[in-house]
């Protein structure tokens, strides 16, 4: 009896547990995980990983970042326990080539998807034709989730994929699971329910999709308590439309009222500096008090955009709280369940906060309109979302390293979401799966304190942004200097970060040298990359630039 037992232990019940898959499972529900008792050693011992990412969260849209107004206690919480990078970056102004390249650990220019899926289309006030893009995270590709499932991590997302329609759903990229089951990048129906979201159809009246959200991610750390997991909550918040929970909604209401105005102006005009018609900064600040000018709020020619200057959208502060309390309802379950210390945390933005106008010629919006295009404010840097300025592209990061980490400290070495791949792999002792044409660097010593060195950090983006009215370009940081060189006329733009945050001063025709050595270094990754360059628009019409001024 005894020896039959111990067959039935070691031949039949592993066994049973391979085909754990083939249970049924009910639509919104986790899949069945296995128990402590089940567990190896070796997978025991690993730590758990949660990224958890935001969409469209600037770098100052966090307490702990700067913001005065959106309330973020528990993502200032985390800052405390692990280190909070002030010079980190996403590979892309728009979230899905940074997304591709946080998987990856490659840039959006080597995988060749260089923009949002499915992209904007090409229209004849262009005059330069969007470059060609794969459509979906390529097959080829070993994603953080694959490398991560052949050592015995349990893998899951949350949230926003936007990585590719089914067949290249992330279950194709070494998710075990995907809630909701909806591929594109925004909620279906908004942040209320009914979300008519595949997987969230039990939701009720009133149920609020960042919410929602986390009670499928506290289910999930439940369920896998015992096994080690990497939970990638990919929230769409702050992504438009831009619905905060009301309760919120209304307490920022409150504050805004019982506070003094801030302040300067609302919004300025930007200029696209490889206009040739772009006008001086004293003709846009006298447009700025024509009678023209903010009536209606829409776009202006010679390429000018409204870029948003105070952090006072209500709405946009309900949702970025609601996303915070996200947070802290994760670290409150780790704690209860005893897995603060074995559970490693990524908090992440892919892209800058969405502070200049979608960029559409003909767009005009009333007053009332302008908390649904304008989310926030990026002071002190400049630009937004869809721009290759700061604003578009750092973000905030801070990352919690049980253990063997720093608690409390700032990082002001420039990183960027290439690197993530890299850093976790080594984190969870599987450096084997790091392949050799990885782009990123391994960030985990600095994140125990010690001084690290690295070399440029690229960005390539041959389209034409749905916000604002930049030129299509490039850019490359090396130390504190950083290059931008746009497509359309190839001008080139050089910048002091660490004197010069705010991008104001172009040192171009000043540090020529230093010009010419970072534009050259930017051609040549450009060329070892074989990055898709934008051919030139047949069908362009200057009779329908309506952004030139032609």
């Amino acid at each position: 009896m005894r020896f039959t037992t111990l067959i039935y232990l070691i031949i039949i019940v592993p066994l049973l547990l391979s085909c754990g898959n083939l249970q049924e499972e009910t639509s919104g529900q986790l899949p069945a995980t296995t128990k402590a008792s089940d567990q190896t050693p070796e997978t025991a011992e690993k730590p758990n990983i949660i990224f958890f990412l935001v969409d469209d969260l600037g770098w100052t849209d966090v307490g702990c970042f700067g913001s005065a107004f959106y309330e973020t206690p528990n993502i200032d919480a985390l800052a405390k326990q692990g280190v909070k990078f002030t010079n980190a970056y996403a590979a892309c102004h728009v979230c899905s080539p940074t997304r591709a390249s946080i998987l990856t650990g490659k840039y959006p220019a080597t995988l060749q998807l260089t923009d949002w899926l499915g992209g904007r289309r090409d229209t004849p006030f262009q005059e330069l034709l969007n470059a060609e893009k794969y459509q979906h995270l390529p097959y080829r590709e070993t994603s953080i989730a694959e490398a991560l499932k052949d050592v015995g991590y349990n893998t899951a997302i949350l949230g926003k994929w936007h990585l590719g329609e089914d067949p290249s759903d992330p279950t194709a990229h070494g998710f075990d699971m995907h809630l909701p089951d909806w591929a594109k990048g925004w909620p279906k129906n908004g942040y209320f329910a009914p979300f008519e979201l595949k997987g969230f159809e039990d939701s009720e009246e009133g149920d609020y999709l960042t919410d929602r959200l986390t009670e499928e991610a506290l289910k999930y750390i439940e369920q896998n308590k015992s096994n080690p997991f990497f939970l990638y909550l990919s929230h769409y918040a702050v992504h438009d439309p831009i619905q905060g929970r009301k309760d919120l909604v209304e307490k920022y209401k409150k504050k805004l009222l019982n506070q003094p105005p801030p302040e300067g102006p609302d919004f300025i005009l930007e200029g696209n500096p490889d206009n040739p018609t772009n006008p001086s900064q004293e003709a846009v600040a006298a447009f700025t008090k024509s009678p023209e000018f903010l009536n209606p709020y829409t776009t202006y020619p010679n390429d000018l955009a409204l870029v948003k200057q105070k952090q006072d959208n209500v709405e946009f502060a309900g949702m970025v709280e609601s996303m915070d309390e996200s947070l802290g309802r994760i670290m409150k379950k780790l704690e209860e369940l005893g897995l603060n210390d074995n559970t490693i945390i990524f908090f992440y933005s892919d892209n800058g906060g969405m502070a200049a106008m979608n960029g559409t010629p003909k767009r005009k919006l009333t007053k009332e309109q302008l908390d649904i295009a304008y989310s926030t404010a990026n002071l002190p840097l400049r630009g937004a979302k869809g721009w290759l300025y700061e604003g578009g592209i750092r973000v905030p990061l801070i990352v919690k390293y049980p253990k063997k980490g720093k608690q409390g400290i700032e990082c002001s070495l420039p990183v960027t979401s290439v690197d993530m791949l890299p850093t976790i792999l080594n984190m969870v002792n599987a450096p084997q799966f790091i392949r050799k044409d990885v782009e990123g660097i391994d960030l985990s010593p600095a994140l125990q304190g010690e001084p690290m060195e690295r070399g440029a950090i690229y960005w390539h983006f041959p389209h034409y942004s749905n916000h604002g009215m930049q030129s299509p370009g490039g850019a490359i940081r090396e130390g504190d200097y950083k290059l931008l060189e746009y497509f359309e006329n190839g001008t080139v733009q050089l910048f002091n970060l660490k004197e010069d945050i705010g991008e104001q001063h172009d040192l171009s025709k000043i540090e020529v040298e230093k010009t010419q050595e970072l534009k050259d270094k930017l051609h040549r990754w450009r060329e070892e990359v074989n990055a898709s360059m934008m051919p030139s628009n047949p069908d362009y019409d200057p009779s329908t630039d309506l952004w030139s001024g032609k």
